[in-house]
Protein backbone atom coordinates (compact mmCIF):
# COMPACT_ATOMS: atom_id res chain seq x y z
CA UNK A 1 0.00 0.00 0.00
CA UNK A 2 1.63 3.27 -1.00
CA UNK A 3 1.70 5.34 1.92
CA UNK A 4 0.29 8.92 2.11
CA UNK A 5 1.34 12.39 1.48
CA UNK A 6 0.77 13.40 5.37
CA UNK A 7 2.73 10.42 6.70
CA UNK A 8 5.46 11.17 3.93
CA UNK A 9 6.10 14.23 4.59
CA UNK A 10 6.09 13.41 8.46
CA UNK A 11 8.87 10.89 8.09
CA UNK A 12 10.64 13.74 5.65
CA UNK A 13 10.54 16.17 9.12
CA UNK A 14 11.28 13.71 11.29
CA UNK A 15 14.54 12.76 9.12
CA UNK A 16 15.89 16.17 9.08
CA UNK A 17 15.55 16.52 12.19
CA UNK A 18 19.34 17.52 13.90
CA UNK A 19 20.38 14.02 16.21
CA UNK A 20 19.48 14.64 19.87
CA UNK A 21 17.08 17.26 19.11
CA UNK A 22 13.87 15.41 20.38
CA UNK A 23 10.25 16.64 20.12
CA UNK A 24 11.28 20.17 20.18
CA UNK A 25 13.43 20.03 17.03
CA UNK A 26 16.39 21.69 19.34
CA UNK A 27 19.51 19.98 19.19
CA UNK A 28 21.13 19.98 22.98
CA UNK A 29 24.30 21.01 23.06
CA UNK A 30 27.12 18.31 23.19
CA UNK A 31 27.45 16.69 26.87
CA UNK A 32 24.47 18.45 28.26
CA UNK A 33 22.03 17.64 30.37
CA UNK A 34 19.17 15.59 28.52
CA UNK A 35 16.23 18.61 27.38
CA UNK A 36 18.88 21.31 27.97
CA UNK A 37 19.01 24.51 25.67
CA UNK A 38 21.80 26.14 23.94
CA UNK A 39 22.85 29.22 25.26
CA UNK A 40 21.80 32.34 23.21
CA UNK A 41 24.48 33.65 20.53
CA UNK A 42 26.51 36.64 22.27
CA UNK A 43 24.47 39.71 21.81
CA UNK A 44 21.16 37.76 20.86
CA UNK A 45 18.18 39.34 22.65
CA UNK A 46 16.41 37.27 25.15
CA UNK A 47 12.85 36.30 24.70
CA UNK A 48 11.25 37.02 27.99
CA UNK A 49 9.05 33.09 28.99
CA UNK A 50 5.42 33.67 28.19
CA UNK A 51 3.21 34.83 30.91
CA UNK A 52 2.13 32.02 33.34
CA UNK A 53 4.73 29.66 31.59
CA UNK A 54 6.32 27.01 34.15
CA UNK A 55 6.80 23.32 35.35
CA UNK A 56 4.13 21.89 33.07
CA UNK A 57 4.42 18.05 34.87
CA UNK A 58 4.78 19.56 38.04
CA UNK A 59 2.39 18.26 40.48
CA UNK A 60 -0.02 21.10 41.30
CA UNK A 61 1.33 23.33 43.82
CA UNK A 62 -0.04 22.42 47.32
CA UNK A 63 -0.94 24.51 50.06
CA UNK A 64 0.65 24.02 53.46
CA UNK A 65 3.59 22.40 55.27
CA UNK A 66 4.88 19.28 53.00
CA UNK A 67 5.95 19.28 49.45
CA UNK A 68 7.06 16.46 47.27
CA UNK A 69 10.53 16.17 45.82
CA UNK A 70 9.79 15.92 41.98
CA UNK A 71 12.88 13.72 42.23
CA UNK A 72 13.05 11.23 44.85
CA UNK A 73 9.23 11.70 45.90
CA UNK A 74 9.47 11.92 49.14
CA UNK A 75 6.97 14.28 50.88
CA UNK A 76 9.14 17.08 53.12
CA UNK A 77 8.22 20.18 55.06
CA UNK A 78 9.22 22.98 52.35
CA UNK A 79 11.76 24.12 55.01
CA UNK A 80 14.06 21.56 53.73
CA UNK A 81 12.74 22.19 49.87
CA UNK A 82 13.91 24.52 46.88
CA UNK A 83 11.37 25.30 44.87
CA UNK A 84 12.50 26.48 41.13
CA UNK A 85 10.07 28.19 38.89
CA UNK A 86 11.17 29.23 34.78
CA UNK A 87 12.77 32.91 34.29
CA UNK A 88 13.01 35.07 31.22
CA UNK A 89 14.11 32.42 28.33
CA UNK A 90 12.98 29.45 29.80
CA UNK A 91 16.11 29.66 32.19
CA UNK A 92 15.45 27.44 36.00
CA UNK A 93 15.85 29.98 38.63
CA UNK A 94 15.75 28.75 42.32
CA UNK A 95 13.26 30.59 44.01
CA UNK A 96 14.51 30.43 47.28
CA UNK A 97 11.63 32.65 49.08
CA UNK A 98 9.03 30.64 47.17
CA UNK A 99 7.34 33.90 46.05
CA UNK A 100 7.93 33.47 42.52
CA UNK A 101 5.06 33.57 39.67
CA UNK A 102 4.15 30.66 37.86
CA UNK A 103 3.93 26.72 38.90
CA UNK A 104 7.00 25.81 40.41
CA UNK A 105 8.91 22.54 40.69
CA UNK A 106 10.13 21.75 44.30
CA UNK A 107 13.27 19.71 45.01
CA UNK A 108 15.06 18.49 48.52
CA UNK A 109 17.57 20.78 49.55
CA UNK A 110 20.59 18.47 49.50
CA UNK A 111 23.55 18.72 46.69
CA UNK A 112 22.65 15.28 45.21
CA UNK A 113 19.44 15.79 44.42
CA UNK A 114 20.33 18.86 42.84
CA UNK A 115 22.79 17.12 40.46
CA UNK A 116 21.05 14.28 39.82
CA UNK A 117 17.90 16.34 38.74
CA UNK A 118 19.72 18.28 36.35
CA UNK A 119 21.90 15.21 34.65
CA UNK A 120 18.64 13.14 34.58
CA UNK A 121 16.32 16.17 32.30
CA UNK A 122 14.39 16.29 35.21
CA UNK A 123 13.68 20.05 34.62
CA UNK A 124 13.32 19.59 31.30
CA UNK A 125 10.61 16.95 31.66
CA UNK A 126 8.65 18.97 34.12
CA UNK A 127 8.39 22.01 31.76
CA UNK A 128 7.21 19.52 28.65
CA UNK A 129 10.05 21.10 26.89
CA UNK A 130 13.75 22.56 26.97
CA UNK A 131 15.18 24.48 29.73
CA UNK A 132 18.56 26.63 29.69
CA UNK A 133 20.17 25.10 33.07
CA UNK A 134 22.70 27.12 34.44
CA UNK A 135 25.83 25.13 34.56
CA UNK A 136 26.19 26.87 38.13
CA UNK A 137 23.14 26.04 39.70
CA UNK A 138 23.79 24.65 42.86
CA UNK A 139 26.62 27.58 43.35
CA UNK A 140 23.32 30.28 42.90
CA UNK A 141 21.78 28.24 45.53
CA UNK A 142 24.04 28.52 47.65
CA UNK A 143 24.54 32.19 47.29
CA UNK A 144 21.43 32.80 47.85
CA UNK A 145 21.24 31.01 50.95
CA UNK A 146 23.96 32.97 52.25
CA UNK A 147 22.64 36.30 51.47
CA UNK A 148 19.13 35.22 52.72
CA UNK A 149 21.19 34.64 56.27
CA UNK A 150 22.82 38.34 56.11
CA UNK A 151 19.71 39.72 56.09
CA UNK A 152 17.57 37.89 58.66
CA UNK A 153 20.97 38.45 60.82
CA UNK A 154 21.10 42.07 59.84
CA UNK A 155 17.37 42.51 60.54
CA UNK A 156 17.91 41.03 63.89
CA UNK A 157 20.87 43.52 64.88
CA UNK A 158 18.47 46.42 63.90
CA UNK A 159 15.38 45.20 65.44
CA UNK A 160 17.76 44.71 68.78
CA UNK A 161 17.97 41.01 68.68
CA UNK A 162 21.47 40.13 68.08
CA UNK A 163 24.54 41.10 69.43
CA UNK A 164 27.96 39.98 68.34
CA UNK A 165 31.33 39.98 70.04
CA UNK A 166 32.24 37.48 73.32
CA UNK A 167 31.55 39.34 76.11
CA UNK A 168 28.24 40.75 75.10
CA UNK A 169 26.81 36.75 73.96
CA UNK A 170 28.48 35.60 77.04
CA UNK A 171 25.93 38.43 78.88
CA UNK A 172 22.76 37.33 76.43
CA UNK A 173 23.51 33.83 77.60
CA UNK A 174 23.80 34.32 81.50
CA UNK A 175 20.68 36.63 81.48
CA UNK A 176 18.42 34.28 79.20
CA UNK A 177 18.34 36.58 76.32
CA UNK A 178 20.24 33.97 73.66
CA UNK A 179 17.54 31.95 71.82
CA UNK A 180 20.38 30.82 68.70
CA UNK A 181 24.15 31.44 68.43
CA UNK A 182 25.17 32.17 64.98
CA UNK A 183 28.74 31.33 64.94
CA UNK A 184 31.33 31.26 61.83
CA UNK A 185 32.27 28.72 60.04
CA UNK A 186 35.82 29.34 60.22
CA UNK A 187 36.01 30.26 64.15
CA UNK A 188 37.81 28.11 66.07
CA UNK A 189 35.77 24.90 67.29
CA UNK A 190 37.57 24.46 71.09
CA UNK A 191 37.18 28.33 71.90
CA UNK A 192 33.45 28.02 70.69
CA UNK A 193 32.54 25.60 73.29
CA UNK A 194 34.24 27.08 76.14
CA UNK A 195 31.82 30.04 75.16
CA UNK A 196 28.86 27.83 75.25
CA UNK A 197 30.10 26.15 78.29
CA UNK A 198 27.94 23.12 77.85
CA UNK A 199 24.48 25.15 77.16
CA UNK A 200 21.59 24.10 75.89
CA UNK A 201 21.34 26.36 72.48
CA UNK A 202 20.89 25.85 69.16
CA UNK A 203 24.05 26.78 66.96
CA UNK A 204 24.85 27.19 63.31
CA UNK A 205 27.92 28.31 61.60
CA UNK A 206 27.02 28.99 58.43
CA UNK A 207 28.51 32.06 57.76
CA UNK A 208 32.43 32.87 58.01
CA UNK A 209 33.83 35.44 60.10
CA UNK A 210 34.06 38.05 57.36
CA UNK A 211 30.55 37.58 56.33
CA UNK A 212 29.03 37.69 59.78
CA UNK A 213 31.28 41.32 60.72
CA UNK A 214 29.94 42.63 57.88
CA UNK A 215 26.33 42.25 59.23
CA UNK A 216 27.42 43.42 62.73
CA UNK A 217 29.60 46.91 60.76
CA UNK A 218 32.73 44.68 61.60
CA UNK A 219 35.82 43.69 60.14
CA UNK A 220 34.99 40.14 61.52
CA UNK A 221 32.75 38.86 63.81
CA UNK A 222 33.50 34.91 65.29
CA UNK A 223 30.40 35.05 67.21
CA UNK A 224 27.12 36.79 67.54
CA UNK A 225 23.69 35.31 69.62
CA UNK A 226 19.74 35.90 68.71
CA UNK A 227 16.92 36.50 70.56
CA UNK A 228 14.32 33.49 70.49
CA UNK A 229 11.37 34.30 68.27
CA UNK A 230 10.77 34.03 64.39
CA UNK A 231 14.04 34.99 63.08
CA UNK A 232 16.34 33.08 65.05
CA UNK A 233 13.93 30.21 63.80
CA UNK A 234 14.30 31.54 60.16
CA UNK A 235 17.64 31.99 60.54
CA UNK A 236 17.86 28.01 61.67
CA UNK A 237 16.18 26.96 58.78
CA UNK A 238 18.14 28.39 55.94
CA UNK A 239 21.32 27.89 57.85
CA UNK A 240 19.81 23.87 57.53
CA UNK A 241 18.91 23.77 53.87
CA UNK A 242 22.51 25.72 53.26
CA UNK A 243 24.30 22.84 54.94
CA UNK A 244 22.17 20.42 52.97
CA UNK A 245 23.96 22.15 49.77
CA UNK A 246 27.63 22.46 50.93
CA UNK A 247 29.66 20.80 48.84
CA UNK A 248 32.06 18.34 50.78
CA UNK A 249 35.11 19.60 51.72
CA UNK A 250 33.71 23.22 51.02
CA UNK A 251 34.56 24.08 54.81
CA UNK A 252 36.39 27.17 55.46
CA UNK A 253 40.15 27.14 57.52
CA UNK A 254 39.41 27.53 60.58
CA UNK A 255 41.06 30.80 61.98
CA UNK A 256 42.28 31.24 65.77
Amino acid sequence: MASSPAKTDRADRAAARPAGAGTTGIAAPAGAAPGTLPDPAPGAPRRPAAPGSGFADAEPEERGPVRRCALTRERLPVERMVRFVLGPDREVVPDLAARLPGRGMWLSARADVIERAAARGAFAKAARGPVRLPPDLRDRIEAGLRQRLRDLAGLARRAGQAVCGREAVREWMQAGRAGLLLEASDGSPSERARLIGGRDLPVVAPLTAAELGGVFGRDHAVHAAVAPGRLADTILREAARLDGLAAPGSQPPIVG
